[in-house]
């Protein structure tokens, strides 16, 4: 399994950014995906964004598109979520995931290595 650290959630306005981390501790995940999850109480962890190794490939939900934007920096071990015109729907724990394989899912079973999770607020 790989090692994942996200970092950078915290508290913010509607309307406002930030931009979440997930450092890995493979040096190279050739042939895995990354993905971001969600989850907020009493709900099921929901799919937000993924991407692949090695084709750089992207995929959004409809609630984030246009708003978020996923990225994989390899020189630095880590893969970024952006987030900007953050709403008070976007509020949740988000949670890197990774597995092995390009394969497109969007299911939560699909991946095995999980981070610990960092929390979002959006609120005025």
């Amino acid at each position: 399994q790989v090692q994942l650290v996200e970092s950078g959630g915290g508290m913010v306005q509607p309307g406002g950014s930030l931009t979440l981390s997930c450092a890995h501790s493979e040096r190279t995940l050739d042939t895995f995906t990354v993905a971001w999850f969600r989850q907020t109480p009493g709900k099921e962890r929901e799919f937000v964004t993924r991407i692949t190794w090695t084709s750089q490939h992207t995929y959004y939900d409809d609630s984030v598109k246009g708003r978020f934007t996923i990225s994989w920096d390899k020189a630095k071990n880590t893969v970024y979520l952006q987030m900007n015109n953050l709403k008070p729907e976007d509020t949740a724990v988000y949670y890197c995931a990774a597995k092995y394989g390009v394969a497109a899912s969007d299911s939560r079973n699909s991946y095995n290595s999980w981070g610990q999770g960092t929390q979002v607020t959006v609120s005025s």
